[in-house]
């Protein structure tokens, strides 16, 4: 079992020593008193955690980040220092670091946080093995994913028909091209078509080609795709929404191997390995007569089930850096980080649309977060954080019982005790203050003089 490694750089240590032993109960810890020595430690070890406690005499703080993930650019630094200001705090965090903790901070809450920096480490140093694999796109290890995985790699050389199943976004093109890409096909690029796409009489010249004066407007031969993936894969995507005409066809097609060009009595033998996708339930089209039944179960010689992110939410984590990873090289610009809080609340969220839902949602965070290193909540459209400020219960009982109340004072007071809840969680810092609920600092500042907030004058809200 691996034991994740610790780097601890402090000159006086503050915590208890029975904290030391939780500790070391937990990582393989490196003490250093001096930046030299962590940088020698960082490049002869691979570190899982960075701990920065208290002041050190020889660097600041935005000295050791820049130092230590120049030589390790992922590792995560946790920085334990309760005489940190604020604003301190906020410009570590904007600078990359993991976290910052306080004197209002518990030393089980420091704990818990190096342990889920630690852990993301070992992922994240994990996702460049995955990507060299032979099943590119499919991120994941998950029971549900190591299923899919597991399927692939067992049918992959065959040629038998696949039927990838699943709701929208869930990957089935993805799990198609690794079918093909795990195939002696490979070498060959995998044609793929969507049944959805075109009407019926388009379809079928698209699937099996044309000759000339065919129909009006065909004006020459046409190879069709089936003669394109011979001795390769042919990818049918939303298979559900073919005719029924065309179905018998395609039914032909895949009993024979073989096929006639629309206006041709020519016979074209074909080695083409086919699968199909759908985001329907097929069994239920049959039962509805949309489908033909001996088509299903022609098309269905092996079912591959894709998962659904909500029966998967352990992947959420990997495939968050995956995108990050992903998107940061597509836009050549330096892979950032996001924050626990952030990733603790992508992985809560039901996801409808699936993967594709949670790469385009990374891909929205990254352009928003501008030239910062982090990624927080707010960049992904999530403000939840606000609910830490909230009151810890709402006494409707006593308003529902009081035949005077005042809608509009309810409301004043609700918003009151929320701005001073923000203020007081911050210590006062109204750029803190804005970011926790959500807001931007000039809309925190006048709502916090529409209220007339004890104690924050025009002067000083501001």
């Amino acid at each position: 079992m691996h034991v994740p490694r610790l780097l601890w750089i402090t000159e006086e240590p503050q915590l208890p020593e029975g904290e030391h032993q939780r500790l070391r109960n937990i990582f393989e810890i490196i003490q250093v008193a001096r930046l030299a020595e962590a940088v020698c430690e960082t490049r002869s070890e691979e570190i899982d955690c960075v701990l920065v406690s208290g002041k050190l005499s020889d660097c600041t703080g935005n000295e050791v980040l820049e130092t230590l993930t120049t030589i390790q650019p992922h590792v995560p630094v946790v920085f334990w220092n309760p005489s940190m200001t604020a604003g301190e705090a906020v410009q570590l965090v904007r600078n990359g670091a993991h976290h910052c903790f306080g004197f209002r901070d518990s030393l089980d809450e420091l704990r818990q946080a190096l342990e889920r920096a630690s852990h993301e480490r070992r992922i994240r140093r994990k996702l460049p093995d995955r990507a060299s694999q032979s099943l590119p796109g499919l991120v994941g290890e998950s029971p549900a994913m190591q299923e899919i995985v597991n399927t692939i790699q067992l049918i992959g050389s065959r040629r038998c028909t696949v039927l990838v199943s699943g709701e929208t976004g869930t990957g089935k093109e993805l799990a198609a091209r690794a079918l093909h890409q795990s195939s002696p096909r490979a070498k060959l690029s995998m044609v793929a078509v969507n049944c959805s796409a075109l009407p019926e009489n388009l379809l079928e010249a698209e699937l099996f080609g044309h000759v000339k004066g065919a129909f009006t407007g065909a004006s020459g031969n046409r190879v069709g795709r089936f003669e394109q993936a011979h001795k390769s894969t042919l990818f049918l995507d939303e298979i559900g929404e073919m005719p029924l005409d065309l179905q018998a066809k395609l039914l032909r097609v895949l009993q024979e191997r073989e096929l006639q060009r629309l206006g041709s009595s020519e016979t074209i033998q074909v080695d083409v390995r086919v699968i199909a996708a759908s985001n329907v339930n097929l069994a239920e089209k049959v039962r509805e007569r949309k489908f033909r039944e001996d088509l299903y179960y022609r098309l269905n010689v092996v079912p591959l089930r894709m998962p659904p992110l909500r029966e998967r939410k352990t992947d959420i984590p990997r495939l968050v850096h995956h995108f990050i990873d992903k998107v940061c090289e597509a836009e050549g610009i330096p892979v950032k980080r996001v924050t626990d809080e952030a990733l603790q609340r992508l992985t809560e969220l039901p996801w409808p649309g699936n993967v594709r839902q949670l790469e385009n949602t990374v891909e929205m965070a990254i352009a928003m977060c501008g030239d910062r290193d982090v990624l927080h909540s707010v960049d992904f459209g999530l403000k939840s954080r606000s609910l830490d400020v909230l009151p810890p219960k709402i006494e409707s009982d006593s308003y529902q019982s009081c035949d005077c109340v005042s809608f509009d004072s309810a409301v004043y007071e609700f918003k009151r005790t929320l701005l001073q809840g923000a203020l007081a969680k911050t210590g006062g810092n109204k750029t803190a203050a804005a970011e926790l609920l959500g807001l931007k600092r000039t809309t925190l500042i006048m709502k916090l003089r529409g209220l007339e907030y004890p104690g924050i004058s025009l002067q000083e809200a501001s």
